[in-house]
């Protein structure tokens, strides 16, 4: 079924052909479409290059289809052979010596709707909307800039990369730009510099990478339309037979607009088969009940009980007999010619004997792909009942949408603009349209699955691609007429042949998240119309088709973050967009960006406004996207570390490199966060996990770590600053209402620890004081974790004043503060004694390291248990595992860690930073 590539291809493209010279990357061309044929060429060459063909994620498809639907340089349904010559081209050259680029991680959280024309023009499967990832690249990039998407999905960062140099989109991001083209928010801060950024983008699907070119690349609007509007009359002409009826009360010619189709089923206790839309529909025809009664015997009956019925029928394609869910037309919307009014009427027997013709007639070329993804078996998607008898792309289309969108097809000719129109329209003009009694939303696709509802709505072609043609065309006025400046490849992004080592200054990515979306398979339907498929060996994502678990996923991941880190220049920033509930797949993200070696330096929130199916359905779902931003360490700083490793001095370089990166001050509602990345716990394991993903020993222990920070940083509310930041914050400090804390929620004993020093911190209590709130507070309490009394806990990590001696600072100083009566008391005043004695307090930073060892001794006690125990461990202390494998760790005891990993729940290992970056690294090393 391969077609040749078009030598020139119709409509816009043959523009192109009477255009003015272009130039692309420093060459100048006669026209578009003389620049277009001359690397057409080079790729075709590059084709036939084997090396080339092996580049990981190179799709399934013939050269000629790659070619055909490819528009080099700006883009290929390949591997982009040209993304070096054009880094060359727009890209400048890292200079450890004179490199002056600094950034604080974009500390505020972002909220964006999808209601916008660029977001709508056509969908996706996840989409991060352009005025959010606008807000990101103007904060970390200059005019100019190289940024990179490596999961570019629809294309939407390369969007915001041209958008930053469009005034009006500017404006509505609530920015202004000053004479002197500075970028300023509504407070007249410096936001950014005015001007476009460059952009490459890379995805494994080739309908991803398809639908961002277009995104992309610059469309005349005006051409766009004459091109859409004269194909659209053609269809018009060769399918208004199609959608012909008549009125039944006026006997006059009608149009159908859409049709309702029911699914028949078969009664579980008469046995005899019913229209689901006759006998569910209320009175009132504005819903569907739950339960009704059989139209045969009474009997009342729920859908979850009925079983669908089946029919045999001749497959032209396949030129076979073959089995389907029978459904039948339900009702029929038609309009008359001079009205715009739509009435309803039940399909008669003309209507019957139209789509009997229809299934007999003749149909241009369509996709006829096997709905199988490895070993004969469906994917992911696959759901017994509402897929079975669907084995090819072409079953999820009605007859007639699939006799009108092969027509169209043939009529667009592989024309670009067309083909997008076509794919854009393509998903509403399938089965997967459902259809609800009084909804008024024309589109009704569950997004994220290939569901085929019991009742689905089949749209009039013409009708729904001529809607599509106009929102395009909105789109495309949008856009800035100004040539390209991105480049969009196919291939996986594990792959470090695509990208020149230091070349690129941001990164900005929106990945797969473990088993949320089988892309490859919700691509199916429009890779089949495009010829060109995806490779599905190097997809990230958690699939039991595929024979992918938590694993593998991880591992693909970690090679992607791998080609990031060595692709950006040192010193720049990755921003990773997270939407996933699953606690082992965040951990899995952070551990392959850290393994790469990244630093995580803030996690920040996307808000939306809308969430996809699976987010407002799904029980524990992420209703807002986290983002993570890590940087790549400087070149100094690797330097310095390296010559320092394994020493204080090594410690406290990264400390105060890692603080230059994170936020000093967040304010939000007039009021300042507490900053995550500046309190010591999430130091401390910054610090551990920048040694040992370097392979180098941990120097200190955590106790002494906080002492150190205690004499080197100042700290305010929890925080710990460089001495040039805290004065900034002091400053913030002064004009604010309060600062907020971080909400704590108990599921472990580390948790647990944190909740117990936020609550002691400046209140110091009694036992039975804390007991009744403690209670409440670990309902939440993780099965896999060994349950602790609260009295083990304080034992452990906190003293107790038993009333000897003078009162302890922090006890006198919460009692004096809170107590009238007991101010200005000395500290062995008995009054005051008597109303301190038995409060529990978190001990000062110099005595905490001997409470320390004795907490690190028990831990290490119930370490040897398991390790001479034997058999599964089903409930651990995860605390005793960290502390355990840590020691492992420094004494080179990688065979431990990883027996005594596969005997806990996978879960635990998964769901916990540490344990599963001790895991990782020692697995490498025992591989070694």
């Amino acid at each position: 079924m391969s077609q040749k590539a078009q030598g020139s291809l119709p409509g816009i493209e043959e523009d192109l052909k009477r255009s003015s010279t272009v130039e692309c990357l420093g060459m100048t061309f006669e026209n578009d479409e003389a620049r277009r044929n001359y690397f057409l060429e080079q790729l075709r060459t590059k084709l036939q290059d084997p090396d080339f063909r092996q580049i990981a994620g190179f799709p399934r498809g013939e050269d000629e289809d790659i070619l055909a639907l490819s528009d080099p340089p700006y883009y290929t349904a390949c591997p982009n052979p040209f993304i070096t010559q054009f880094i060359k081209h727009y890209g400048t050259a890292y200079d450890a010596d004179h490199d002056e680029y600094h950034r604080a991680p974009f500390a505020a959280d972002v909220s964006e709707g999808k209601r916008n024309p660029i977001y709508n023009a056509h969908s996706y499967h996840t989409k991060v909307p352009h005025k959010a990832a606008m807000r990101f690249l103007l904060h970390y990039t200059n005019p100019g800039d190289i940024i990179y998407d490596g999961f570019c999905g629809s294309g939407l960062t390369g969007v915001a990369a041209r958008l930053c140099g469009d005034k009006a989109a500017i404006a509505d991001l609530g920015y202004q730009v000053d004479r002197n083209g500075n970028i300023l928010d509504e407070r007249g801060s410096l936001v950014s510099k005015y001007g476009s950024r460059h952009c490459i983008l890379s995805d494994l699907a080739p309908a991803a990478t398809f639908i961002a070119y277009n995104y992309t690349f610059p469309c005349d609007p005006e051409s766009f339309d004459d091109s859409a509007a004269k194909a659209l009359r053609t269809l018009s002409e060769k399918c208004r037979w199609l959608y012909a009826t008549t009125d039944p009360e006026t006997g006059q010619d009608a149009e159908i607009s859409q049709v309702i189709w029911s699914d028949v089923f078969i009664c579980p206790s008469c046995g005899s088969e019913f229209v689901f839309w006759e006998a569910a529909l209320n009175s009132k025809r504005d819903t569907l009940r739950s339960t009704f009664p059989c139209p045969h015997c009474g009997a009342k009956v729920g859908k979850t009980q009925l079983e669908h019925t089946f029919e045999s029928y001749f497959d032209h394609i396949q030129r076979e007999v073959s089995s389907r869910i029978k459904a039948t037309p339900a009702e029929i919307r038609f309009s008359v010619a001079g009205s715009e009014q739509e009435y309803t009427m039940e399909p008669g027997a003309d209507d019957l004997k139209l789509l009997s013709r229809i299934e007999k007639e003749k149909v241009c070329w369509h996709p006829a792909n096997l709905m199988l993804f490895k070993d004969g078996v469906w994917g992911d998607q696959w759901r017994k009942g509402y897929h079975t008898g669907v084995t090819h792309d072409y079953h999820f289309y009605l007859p007639r949408s699939l006799t009108a969108l092969s027509q169209f097809y043939d009529i667009a000719n592989r024309d670009r603009r067309l083909l997008f129109l076509l794919t854009g329209s393509l998903l509403g003009l399938t089965r997967l349209q459902r259809y609800s009694p009084g909804s008024t939303f024309p589109n009704m696709i569950r997004s994220g699955t290939l569901y085929i509802g019991s009742i689905h709505r089949e749209w009039n072609v013409y009708h729904w691609l001529s809607g599509k043609s106009r929102a395009l065309s909105r789109f495309f006025r949008m856009m800035p007429d100004a040539p390209s400046t991105t480049v969009t490849g196919t291939a996986s992004s594990t792959d470090e042949r695509l990208l020149p080592e230091g070349s690129i200054d941001y990164v900005f990515v929106d990945p797969p998240f473990g088993d949320n979306l089988a892309y490859s398979e919700l691509n199916f339907l429009w890779e089949g119309w495009l010829r060109v498929f995806t490779n599905q060996t190097d997809e990230a994502i958690i699939s039991k088709a595929q024979g992918k678990g938590f694993n593998e996923y991880a591992e693909l991941m970690e090679k992607c973050f791998a080609c990031f880190y060595r692709a950006l220049k040192p010193g720049r920033w990755i921003t990773v967009v997270f939407h996933n509930s699953k606690n082992a797949v965040w951990n899995a993200i952070q551990e392959g960006l850290q393994r790469a070696g990244f630093v995580v330096a803030d996690v920040r929130t996307i808000d939306k406004q809308q969430g996809s199916y699976n987010q407002t359905q799904a029980a524990g779902a992420v209703k807002k996207d986290l983002v993570i931003s890590a940087y790549k360490p400087a070149t100094r700083v690797v330097q310095e570390f390296e010559l320092q490793a394994g020493n204080e001095t090594a410690v406290w370089s990264f400390v105060r490199s890692h603080l230059e990166q994170v936020p000093c001050v967040v304010e939000k509602g007039g009021r300042l966060e507490v900053v995550m990345e500046r309190q010591k716990y999430l130091l401390f394991d910054r610090m551990v996990a920048f040694h040992i993903e370097r392979g180098v020993s941990v120097p200190m222990s955590a106790s002494e770590f906080y002492l150190g920070l205690e004499e080197r940083f100042p700290q305010r509310d929890g925080m710990y600053f460089l001495p040039e930041q805290v004065a900034e914050y002091d400053r913030k400090r002064m004009l604010v209402e309060e600062v907020v804390q971080l909400e704590l929620f108990v599921t472990n004993e580390l948790s647990a620890i944190q909740w117990l020093k936020q609550e002691l911190a400046n209140r110091p209590r009694t036992f039975q004081e804390l007991q009744p709130i403690f209670m409440r507070e670990v309902a939440g309490w993780e099965k896999y974790e060994k349950p602790l009394e609260l009295s083990k806990l304080l034992e452990e990590g906190f003293l107790c004043y038993e009333g000897k001696g003078d009162v302890p600072s922090q006890v006198h100083s919460y009692l004096s503060t809170n107590f009238h009566e007991l101010r200005n008391l000395e500290k062995d005043d008995p009054k005051l004694i008597a109303k301190a004695k038995n409060r529990w307090y978190v001990p000062d930073p110099r005595k905490e390291a001997d409470l320390e060892k004795i907490r690190h001794r028990s831990l290490m006690r119930e370490f040897e248990d398991y390790r001479k125990s034997k058999g599964k461990l089903k409930v651990v202390r995860t605390e005793a595992l960290r502390a355990g494998f840590k020691d492992c760790w420094q004494t080179g005891d990688y065979d431990t860690i990883v027996k005594i990993a596969g005997r806990v729940k996978d879960e635990i290992i998964q769901e916990d930073p540490a344990l599963l970056m001790y895991f990782d690294n020692a697995s490498m090393r025992t591989e070694d």
